[in-house]
């Protein structure tokens, strides 16, 4: 067997969400870690840094302030260190926002994804796993999403620009020989979570006795899948390596936003004032995961039930906010 211990793995994102929960989850494992952050203010910075002050601490971590985009500034890494795979989780984030801020995600989903192959590429990277989106299946109702399933109809431009991200490193793979991953992650939620996420705002909203709103009149659901099992996920793809693969990362399990609700109420022993609204341009009713073929080739098993995975993310809300 390969040993992977001390591979030097560059992880794009890793001020992030799902970023410094894998960097410190490999960083644990004994690699060494490269964290490229551009710390963007879509929203708090504060958090960012936060998560950040949590994978300083390890000595085989380094972090480079830059953003993909900036061809010049990310080849100098590769150009002065040694990293065997990539993991790329940099991105505009959010469906929503793509239809305010249409460029922004093709200037770091599109052109800094194309920045992250260009760099794969001739510097010999082992290696690489990138993040795309459940958002890729548009209004798919073929349910469970099964990635045999056509996605050739995103609906938003955030969800186009994560299909582009699978199509051009399935080019570079027939190309040039690069392996890729593509990992189209479920409604990831957990501690150190992004504010801009229905289960950040419900919990935030709750508290403080503010309405939150329900789309689709709370015709709603989603497959949420709780960060570890996100990571899990991640990391047998960097340790399997495959040629050009594309994996469902879910909790293979559609709940019922209503019924999330009501455990984040029974949770915080509070009632929530819930409005009702139509459903948003660019946003999907339902999403449910097929992870058959995760299962079979990256022994994926996601743990964490919802219930579980809540009770975790409000206790570290609590404290976090506390502080």
């Amino acid at each position: 067997m390969e040993n992977h211990l001390k591979e030097k793995i560059l992880v794009t994102g890793c001020a992030g969400f799902i970023g410094m929960h894998l960097s410190k989850a490999l960083l644990e494992q004994g690699y060494d870690v490269i964290g490229v952050d551009n710390l963007n203010s879509y929203y708090s910075v504060k958090l960012k840094y936060d998560r950040l002050k949590n994978l300083k601490k390890y000595e085989n971590f380094n972090f480079f302030k830059v953003d993909i985009a900036c061809k010049e500034d990310f080849e100098s890494i590769f150009k002065n260190h040694i990293i065997d795979k990539v993991v790329n989780l940099a991105a505009q984030a959010g469906v929503r926002y793509s239809l305010e801020e249409p460029n922004s995600y093709i200037e770091s989903n599109v052109l800094g994804f194309m920045n992250v192959l260009e760099c794969c590429r001739h510097y010999n990277i082992k290696g690489l796993v990138y993040a795309s989106s459940s958002s890729v299946y548009g209004g798919n109702t073929n349910i469970p999403f099964s990635v045999d399933h056509n996605v050739d109809s995103p609906i938003s431009i955030y969800a186009a620009s994560k299909k582009a991200n699978e199509l051009m490193a399935h080019s570079y793979n027939y190309l040039f020989g690069l392996k890729s991953t593509a990992l189209r992650f479920f409604t990831v939620y957990g501690p150190w979570g992004r504010p801009d996420m229905a289960m950040y705002i419900f919990v935030n909203k709750i508290i403080k006795g503010e309405p939150i709103s329900i789309f689709n009149y709370g015709k709603m659901k989603r497959d949420f899948t709780y960060i570890n099992d996100i990571v899990d996920g991640i990391i047998s793809s960097i340790k399997k390596n495959y040629d050009c693969e594309i994996f469902n990362l879910g909790n293979s399990r559609s709940e019922d936003l209503m019924d999330v609700v009501s455990i984040i109420e029974d949770n915080l022993g509070l009632k929530a004032r819930v409005e009702f609204e139509s459903l948003q341009p660019g946003d999907v009713k339902n999403t449910f995961a097929d992870i058959s073929s995760s299962i079979e080739k990256l022994e994926f098993n996601p743990k964490t039930n919802i219930s579980e995975g809540i009770t975790s993310f409000i206790e570290w809300y609590k404290n976090y906010k506390d502080r």
